[in-house]
C-alpha cells in the first residue's frame, strides 16, 4: 500500500480520496499508514535514499526507506533523526504535529547525510511544516518549491496554534536554502494563539526567489494597552535574503521583503544580507517592502548587516532597514545600506499607540539611497506619537548621479528627512553629505525641545542647502540663528566643513567600498560637545570596530568653508 501524506487537507490513498472511500458500501476505510518503529528503545535514526525500499526498517544507510511520503508517515519521538541522502532530490514534504518532537533537550533532527545537501521538492505545498510543537532542528537541506508552492507553500513553516498561550521552545535552522515558495521560512503564532516560539536560532541560511518574503516572523495583532510578543529569544545570523520579488497581485499588503520580524521580544539580526528584493511588489499597494525591518516588537538589535538594491513596485518603502509601527527599546547599529529605491534607514510610526519609543539608530552608513523615491532620504524619521529617538554617529552620502527624479523634476532626496508626529528626537554627531541636494529637510521648524540637532557635520558639495519648515537656508550660521538648532548653552555646535569623503566622487559603476565613507581630513570630525553633554550611550566601538572617544567640547566649532558658515 502507498504511504499517506499527513496534512490538513484531503488524504489520498492509492489515488482515491478518503471522501470517495466513505461512499464505498461495505468497505473499511484504512487509517493513516505509519512505518513501524522498534517496540522498545530509541531514540532512532531513520534514513531515506532513492535506492532504498519502503519495506525496509529505515534504521541504517544499508536499509533506508525510499520515499519522503513514507517517512512522513512516521511519528517522530524526542531525539529521533530523519536523514535524507545528500545530493538527491525527494518529492513530497514533511510535517511534524503536536504529538511529535517537543523536547528541547532531545530535539528531533531533519538533515542530510553523505555528500552534499538533499533536496525536498514539495508538490504544491510547504516543504517542512512544524505545527504545535518545537524541539526541532533542521540542517543542511535545500527546499525547492514548484509553481503551485509559489503561492501556497512555505519552505519551512513553524506554526503555533495552541490556545493556551504556551510558548514552544527550541528551534534551529542551519545551513538551509529555501526558494520557490510564498515565503522561504516563516515562524508564526496562528490566529487565536497567544504565543509562538522561543529560543530560535536561524543561521547560514539562504532564502531567495520567493514570492512574498525571505524570512518572516509574525504574531497576533498588537495591543498597546496590553503589549505581548509571540516570539522571544530570536537570533538570526548570516542569513542571505535576495530576489524575493513581491506579488504584483497583492494590493492590500506589503510583499517582497527580505527579513521581517513581527511580534518579537529579545531578538538580534546580525551579519545578514538583504538585496534585490521587492521589484515586482504591487504598483497600487499602500505598503511596500523593505530589506530588513521590524514591527510590533521590543528589544530588537539589527547589527552588522547589509541591505542594498531593494526595490518597490509602488511609491512607498523599498528601503534598506526599518523600525516600523510599535517598535520600542530597539537598536539599529553598524549596518550598511546603499542603492535602495527608498530610504537607507526608516523609523516610522503610522499608529497613534504611543508604543513607538526609546529607539536608537547609530554608527550606520547610507550611500546613494532613495534612488527611486526622493520623498524619502538617507535617514527618514516620522510618525504618530513617536518619542525618544536617538540618531547619532551615522554617515549619509546622497548624490544625484544617475538619479532619474533629479534629471526629470529637479527633486533631490535629502541626507536626513524629519517629518511631523515625533518628540524627544536627538540627532547628534552625524555626517551628512550631498552633492547639491538638501542636507536636511524638516517638515516643520522644530524647536530644540521637540527635535534637537547638535554636533553634526553638514557638507554640501557645490552648494549648501537645508530646508526647515517653509524656509530654505544656504548657510549653517543662518539656519542656526533662525532655528536655535546646533547650539549648546548659547554656544554654536556643528560644522559645515568638508569631511573629505571619497564616496562623493566614486562613480556608480565603481562598486561599494565602505572605506570611501571614512573622512579623510581632520575637519570632518563632528564638532561640539562630547558624550557627557549629549547624555547618550555611544556604545563601545564605531562601524569599523574602533574604540569610541568623546568628540570636541562646545565652543570648539569648525565652521569650515564659506558655503557652510
Amino acid at each position: 500500500m502507498n504511504a499517506v501524506k499527513r496534512n490538513s487537507g484531503t488524504r489520498i490513498v492509492a489515488g482515491i480520496s478518503a471522501a470517495a472511500l466513505l461512499m464505498l458500501v461495505g468497505c473499511d476505510v484504512p487509517g493513516v499508514y505509519r512505518p513501524p518503529r522498534p517496540a522498545t528503545g530509541g531514540p532512532y535514526t531513520f534514513y531515506v535514499s532513492p535506492d532504498g525500499d519502503d519495506g525496509n526498517d529505515g534504521l541504517s544507510p544499508e536499509k533506508p526507506w525510499r520515499t519522503l511520503d513514507h517517512a512522513d508517515g512516521a511519528r517522530f519521538r524526542p531525539g529521533d533523526r530523519l536523514r535524507l541522502e545528500g545530493g538527491e532530490r525527494f518529492a513530497g514534504s514533511i510535517t511534524l504535529e503536536g504529538n511529535e518532537a517537543g523536547a528541547p533537550s532531545q530535539p528531533v533532527v531533519i538533515e542530510s547525510y553523505g555528500t552534499g545537501r538533499a533536496t525536498i521538492a514539495p508538490r504544491g505545498t510547504s516543504g517542512i511544516t512544524v505545527r504545535d510543537t518545537a524541539g526541532v532542528e533542521i540542517r543542511n537541506l535545500s527546499l525547492v518549491g514548484d509553481a503551485e508552492s509559489l503561492r501556497k507553500g512555505v519552505g519551512i513553516a513553524f506554526r503555533n496554534g495552541l490556545p493556551d498561550g504556551r510558548r514552544l521552545d527550541h528551534v534551529r535552522i542551519t545551513d538551509v536554502e529555501a526558494r520557490g515558495f510564498q515565503n522561504g521560512i516563516s515562524v508564526g503564532a496562528e490566529k487565536g494563539a497567544a504565543a509562538g516560539y522561543g529560543d530560535v536560532r536561524i543561521s547560514a541560511v539562504s532564502v531567495h526567489h520567493n514570492l512574498e518574503g525571505g524570512l518572516v516572523f509574525y504574531g497576533p495583532r498588537f495591543e498597546a494597552e496590553r503589549p505581548a510578543y509571540a516570539h522571544t529569544g530570536i537570533r538570526v545570523d548570516r542569513v542571505e535574503a535576495y530576489s524575493n520579488t513581491g506579488d504584483p497581485r497583492s494590493e492590500g499588503r506589503n510583499t517582497g521583503s527580505g527579513i521581517v520580524l513581527g511580534s518579537v521580544r529579545d531578538a538580534r539580526v546580525m551579519r545578514s544580507v538583504a538585496h534585490d528584493n521587492g521589484a515586482r511588489s504591487a504598483a497600487g499597494a499602500q505598503e511596500g517592502p523593505e530589506g530588513i525591518w521590524v514591527y510590533d516588537s521590543t528589544g530588537v538589535v539589527l547589527e552588522n548587516n547589509r541591505s542594498y538594491r531593494n526595490r518597490t513596485g509602488s511609491r512607498v518603502d523599498g528601503g534598506g532597514f526599518g523600525l516600523d509601527n510599535n517598535v520600542s527599546s530597539s537598536v539599529v547599529q553598524y549596518n550598511l545600506a546603499y542603492g535602495n529605491d527608498g530610504p537607507g534607514f526608516l523609523v516610522y510610526s503610522g499608529q497613534s499607540t504611543g508604543a513607538h519609543k526609546d529607539n536608537v539608530v547609530r554608527f550606520n552608513m547610507s550611500w546613494d539611497d532613495a534612488r527611486k523615491l526622493p520623498e524619502y532620504g538617507g535617514i527618514v524619521a516620522y510618525g504618530s506619537r513617536m518619542s525618544d529617538l536617538d540618531i547619532y554617529h551615522n554617515t549619509v552620502v546622497m548624490r544625484t548621479e544617475g538619479l532619474a527624479s533629479a534629471e526629470a523634476t529637479g527633486s533631490r532626496p535629502p541626507a536626513l528627512r524629519l517629518r511631523d508626529g515625533m518628540r524627544g528626537v536627538r540627532v547628534h554627531n552625524n555626517i551628512f553629505a550631498t552633492d547639491g541636494g538638501p542636507l536636511v529637510d524638516a517638515q516643520s521648524p522644530y524647536a530644540p525641545g521637540v527635535i534637537r540637532l547638535q554636533g553634526n557635520v553638514y557638507h554640501g558639495e557645490g552648494g549648501w542647502a537645508l530646508k526647515w519648515g517653509d524656509r530654505s537656508f544656504t548657510t549653517l550660521s543662518g539656519w542656526r540663528g533662525a532655528s536655535l538648532q546646533e547650539t549648546l548653552a548659547g554656544e554654536p555646535t556643528g560644522s559645515g566643513a568638508d569631511p573629505c569623503l571619497p564616496a562623493l566622487a566614486v562613480p556608480l559603476t565603481g562598486g561599494i567600498d565602505v572605506g570611501n565613507l571614512v573622512p579623510r581630513c581632520a575637519s570632518g570630525v563632528p564638532a561640539g560637545a562630547g558624550p557627557p553633554s549629549w547624555g547618550i550611550d555611544l556604545g563601545p566601538v564605531d562601524y569599523f570596530g574602533h574604540a569610541v572617544r568623546p568628540t570636541l567640547t562646545a565652543g570648539a566649532v569648525q565652521e569650515g568653508t564659506a558655503s557652510g558658515t
